[in-house]
């Protein structure tokens, strides 16, 4: 079994609109055989990120479309990420919530052995600043970008842990704590 990433706008961004989405991609993934291990949206309801834990992608990009999902405007994806810092099976049993989401579009010439690497290296830096929590990270394995989920009282503090790993911020969304 492998994750898989989608990106999702919803076509209602309030709280409704997003419920109505996220029972879809549920119901969706269960059509295609496939598990949905978290889903996670910005504080604005504007963006919904989903990760599916399935066999393939084949049924996942059939069931998943902007077309079979009423509640979406755009779906992207499937794309196949590897979870990092993080066990699955502690993730699937405690479906924690994060505060922030970082996205980095990562170079295009670093490898997925160097970015691991690197993660390894640079992680004791978070102990610079213990107010902010890293909780996982899901780099796609196309290495285009890596998404990485925390939890803050704020953003200046998610810019601190960032900055103390020396890793770039591409995007930075607040969550919505649902």
């Amino acid at each position: 079994m492998s994750l898989y990433l989608f990106e999702l706008v919803p076509a209602r961004t309030d709280r409704d609109g997003v419920a109505e989405l996220l029972v879809e991609i549920d119901k969706a993934a269960s059509a295609a055989g496939a598990e949905l291990i978290e889903s996670q949206v910005t504080a604005g309801h504007d963006r919904v990120y989903a990760v599916l834990e399935a066999t393939g992608t084949g049924p996942l990009a059939a069931e998943l479309t902007a077309d079979r999902l009423g509640a979406a405007t755009e779906v992207v994806g499937p794309d196949q990420v590897r979870l990092v810092g993080a066990d699955l099976a502690q993730l699937k049993a405690a479906r924690p919530s994060a505060g922030y989401l970082v996205e980095w579009d990562l170079p295009a010439e670093l490898t997925m052995d160097e970015y691991l690497a690197r993660k390894k290296a640079k992680a004791p830096r978070y102990a610079d600043v213990p107010e902010v929590s890293f909780l996982r990270t899901y780099v796609r394995e196309d290495m285009v970008k890596c998404l990485c989920f925390y939890d803050a009282a704020d953003e200046d503090i998610v810019r601190r842990g960032r900055a103390a790993v020396d890793t770039p911020i591409d995007r930075l969304h607040a969550l919505d704590s649902r």
